[in-house]
């Protein structure tokens, strides 16, 4: 039977590993898009080693320039794996041995694959979050756009999927900001409850050398080292989270395709998507497909699945690390990367809308919109609402046996219901009317809704200067371990 080539902790065993046992253990295919992190992780942790007179300074030195060579090598393109070894962290380790000679096999001093794999794990979600706030942030400002442009335009708004109240477009644009934008901080709130490095924890029980954990923490741009060295290695709450995180955004664009889909039909026909983001029929020539919403919509499963099994992957686990924890790093990218991919393009969906404003406004005529309007104007003659709300079911009803709409009562009409309406109900129960006096804050008049795109703008400049800010920060710490 063939076997695997001898992996680095080899030496407890007289037989290599079959290579089935390679096969199905091997995590190269996911983690190697670790690999700039895991480089710059040991840089830092030699650059520590050096420091604490840990490891002698010439053979420190060697490892240095050996893990700049393969930073190069990365960029390059020319880092090439090798996949009869287990994962990415064996493949730096040996090429950096090949390279330098004995002195690369010093790198490994205090620490383990544990804490090691779960530093370059936190470093690389660092950076997929900010890029997939980022995107988010994005499709928020597409909303911001459409909805400062259509701030009069006026539509039925829904629940239940009926008819309840006259609102604008901009004001249902808004909606989905303020949503994204919670979905986008959720990100960032990750991200400060992950800001803790576990480098240094070795194995579990962290080490017996006199490493400097706040130096290796500093290098690599996190706040602080983790507390516990169990927790450090044994715990995947940040995975968890994101996952979370990722699948509130995803259920969040699915609503909006949702939407858009349906406004997109011939029953409603409210919009037309552009048709850069829409696909035909092999059949049937006339059909124009709102294809980016629908695989929007799809992929949300996907991303939902993704934290499922995270959950049930970690649901049961003993402290401290578990080979299991291997799994968790396929859900959690690929989760992130369709999170982002798909706001991206949402957000080009979002841009090139082409809005019906005829349509929006002469869908409001059905569907008794006005009606609490009318109960409204009832209060304001002195009827208690609860008996108003009685005396307005009543003329629906009226309105219903007879195909008109409230809108088309004569006042003598009106009058069978209630002695007290008046002639100035017709101006209370216009459409427009309805959503100019719905100015209280958060509403849906105009006015309300112009200070909520100043609101939503503000947040989203905020996001932008804090994903700036951040990743300024990773970025002088990339330069600072590669350039000193």
């Amino acid at each position: 039977m063939a076997m695997a080539g001898k992996a680095l902790w080899s030496g407890r065993f007289e037989d290599g590993m079959d290579d089935s046992t390679l096969r199905f253990t091997s995590s190269l295919d996911v983690d190697s898009r670790m690999a700039f992190y895991d480089i710059m992780g040991s840089l830092a942790h030699v650059r520590m080693l050096k420091s604490c007179k840990i490891v002698p300074a010439e053979d420190a030195e060697k490892i240095i320039g050996g893990l700049k060579e393969l930073a190069q090598q990365l960029r390059d393109g020319r880092l090439q794996m090798d996949y009869s070894l287990e994962d990415i962290h064996t493949n730096i380790e040996v090429r950096l041995t090949e390279m330098i000679g004995p002195a690369g096999g010093k790198l490994h001093t205090g620490r383990s694959r544990n804490d090691q794999v779960a530093t370059d794990f936190k470093m690389y979600l660092r950076d997929a979050v900010l890029n997939t706030v980022d995107a988010v942030n994005g499709l928020i400002r597409s909303l911001q756009d459409v909805a400062k442009r259509n701030r009069d335009v006026i539509l039925p708004g829904y629940t239940h999927m009926q008819h309840a109240q006259p609102v604008t477009l901009a004001h249902h644009m808004m909606a989905h900001a303020f949503r994204f934008g919670r979905d986008a901080d959720r990100f960032l709130d990750a991200l400060k409850r992950m800001d803790k490095c576990p480098l240094g924890s070795a194995a579990l029980a962290g080490t017996t050398y006199p490493i400097d954990r706040k130096m290796t923490s500093d290098l690599l741009g996190f706040s602080d080292p983790t507390e516990n060295s169990m927790d450090s290695v044994g715990s995947r709450d940040f995975v968890t989270e994101i996952a979370f995180d990722a699948s509130m955004a995803a259920i969040s664009m699915s609503s909006l395709c949702e939407e858009f889909i349906l406004w997109n039909s011939q029953e409603f026909r409210y919009v037309e998507m552009d048709d850069r983001y829409s696909t035909g029929s092999s059949i049937m020539p006339q059909k124009k497909n709102p294809d980016i919403a629908e695989l929007t919509r799809g992929k949300t499963g996907g991303v939902v699945g993704s934290l499922v099994a995270m959950l049930v992957t970690t649901k049961s686990l003993p402290l401290s690390y578990n080979r299991d924890l291997q799994e968790d790093k396929k859900p959690v990218m690929e989760s992130l990367d369709t999170v982002t991919e798909c706001a991206r393009m949402m957000s080009k969906v979002v841009s090139t809308l082409r809005i019906n404003e005829s349509r929006m406004l002469e869908a409001t005529s059905g569907g008794f919109i006005n009606a609490t309007d009318f109960a409204d104007y009832l209060v304001t003659k002195g009827v208690p609402f609860r008996e108003a709300h009685g005396i307005v079911g009543e003329a629906v009803r009226y309105c219903i046996e007879n195909k008109i709409s409230l809108d088309n009562l004569t006042l003598d009409q009106f009058r069978k219901f209630s002695p007290l309406v008046d002639s100035d109900v017709f101006s209370a129960i216009a459409v427009k009317n309805c959503v100019e006096r719905r100015d209280s804050y958060g509403g849906t008049s105009p006015a309300s809704t112009d200070v909520e795109i100043t609101l939503s703008m503000q947040d989203s400049m905020n996001r932008e200067e804090d994903v700036r800010m951040k990743d300024m920060i990773i970025q002088k710490c990339w330069d600072r371990l590669l350039n000193e």
